[in-house]
């Protein structure tokens, strides 16, 4: 491989020739090389573009200060806008596991900026004093945590959750009237229309939507503008308010600066707390999934209740098997979540006197726990929720031996007497109606009405 020299304040560099980036960059190619996984991917591109988004918007906020001369501030503008664009991915090389502070993936950024913007300007831009101008990798990489999780929720999580949302609405409304025997502790239990259960996934993934907004609201207050500390030194005053006026105009999403720069740039709570609401996603998730599956099991053996697309082979030596893997591959991403989750709130607690020092995790957990979010709302709408089948021979056959249906009896003949009539009917595999009407005086027309399943989900008296 061909190189040039590049030199940094602890000396000489060998640098790619080709490469855009500059000796910093380099140095954290060389030193960390822990998971070899890019924090540009594969959960990234967001950051990226969000980096891009953070270097355009301090430029004009620069410029509109007179701190930079408009030549160069012009050019500057032009390379971090084809940043944004993805035209330079491949130059952000650095391992996840990197500085605490981001600093490495910050110079990155700046070194790749000052690269294009100098050959665009055929003069040369320094990425510290120009394209880092007001800024320190400490406010800036807490920013771009906030406004690219903020993106990624906007842009593709709310609207993925909204989809799964109205999948479920639909089917309910479909699924309207079918009666079928309710569960607790996977034992049978009273019946339920297939409308209502599915009317209690709908209602947690809407209080689910809720709490993003409210994620949102949080992740738009910018750390922006505190630089090293919190104190904003070698920032005007006005900064963060006018940085954050210039991501809003790129961005057409609400921004604001942050009310304490020494909350934002020493913690990461937001994030936190964006984190813990795309995980409380992915356990309704879960649930939900794990209830298809468990309602799909059998054929034959298993409950039976719906059917789900078949959508592969299930067995490389069982012929004939399908297995419900729309539901597995969203659990299985699912827990992933939690992980990311758990990483998280442990980085949230390495915020050190004035800097948290994990904010590379953050940022690589936060924004692949959005997207696998998002992919399994997706997933599940299209693959699970709006293509399985309702099995009603299977499900009427198990509702008429229910012996839980004894439960309506409690007023007319107590409930150990409701009890013995429920062990003798499972006893004796039959039907409750005829075991009731055996065992008690109630009339056969009587034992009809108050055994009704479709009437039972009904409640009340």
């Amino acid at each position: 491989m061909k190189y040039r020299i590049e030199k940094d304040s602890l000396g000489e560099v060998k640098v790619p020739v080709d490469a855009l980036w500059g000796a910093q960059t380099q140095r954290a190619v060389d030193n960390f090389q822990i998971s070899g996984i890019p924090l540009r991917f594969p959960f990234g591109r967001t950051l990226i573009e969000t980096l891009g988004i953070i270097k355009l918007a301090a430029v004009r906020t620069n410029l509109k200060h007179g701190l930079i001369q408009k030549n160069i501030g012009n050019a500057i503008e032009k390379a971090a806008i084809e940043v944004i664009n993805g035209v330079y991915d491949n130059q952000f090389p650095v391992d996840v596991f990197q500085t605490g502070s981001g600093t490495s993936t910050n110079m990155n950024a700046n070194e790749v900026i000052a690269n294009v913007a100098s050959k665009k300007l055929k003069k040369p831009i320094s990425p510290n004093d120009h394209v880092n101008m007001s800024q320190s990798s400490n406010d800036v990489i807490p920013t771009a945590i906030h406004i690219s999780a903020l993106l990624d929720i906007k842009r593709f999580l709310i609207p993925s959750l909204e989809g799964l949302i109205k999948a479920i609405h639909i089917k309910k409304n479909k699924l309207k009237g079918i009666v079928k025997t309710g569960r607790t502790h996977l034992m049978d239990a009273m019946p339920i229309e297939f409308s209502q259960e599915l009317s209690g996934w709908e209602a947690q993934l809407i209080e689910h939507k809720k709490d993003l907004v409210n994620a949102v609201a949080k992740l738009s207050k910018l750390p922006q503008g505190g630089t090293a500390i919190g104190t904003g030194i070698n920032a005007p005053k006005t900064f963060g308010k006018d940085f954050a006026r210039e991501v809003q105009n790129i961005t057409k999403y609400n921004f604001s600066t942050s009310p304490n720069y020494f909350m934002s740039i020493s913690s990461q709570d937001a994030a936190t707390h964006a984190s813990s609401i795309v995980k409380n996603i992915a356990l309704t998730l879960m649930k939900i999934a794990n209830d298809l599956r468990l309602m799909n099991s059998g054929p034959l053996t298993g409950l039976g209740e719906i059917e789900l697309e078949a959508l592969q082979p299930g067995s490389s030596i069982m012929p004939g098997k399908v297995n419900p893997v729309v539901s597995e591959s969203v659990i299985m991403a699912g827990a992933d979540i939690l992980g990311n989750d758990l990483s998280i709130s442990y980085a949230n607690q390495s915020g050190n006197f004035q800097l948290n020092v994990a904010l590379p995790l953050i940022a690589y957990c936060l924004l692949k726990s959005i997207r696998l979010a998002y992919s399994s709302c997706d997933f599940l709408a299209e693959k699970g929720i709006k293509s399985f089948k309702v099995n009603l021979q299977n499900i009427n056959a198990q509702l008429d031996k229910n012996p839980i249906l004894v439960t309506a009896l409690n007023r007319e003949i107590g409930y150990a007497k409701a009890a013995e009539i429920a062990k003798k009917a499972y006893k004796d595999n039959k039907p409750i109606i005829d075991v009731a009407e055996a065992e008690t005086n109630i009339s056969r027309a009587k034992l009809v009405k108050l055994l009704d399943p479709k009437k039972l989900t009904k409640g009340g008296l």
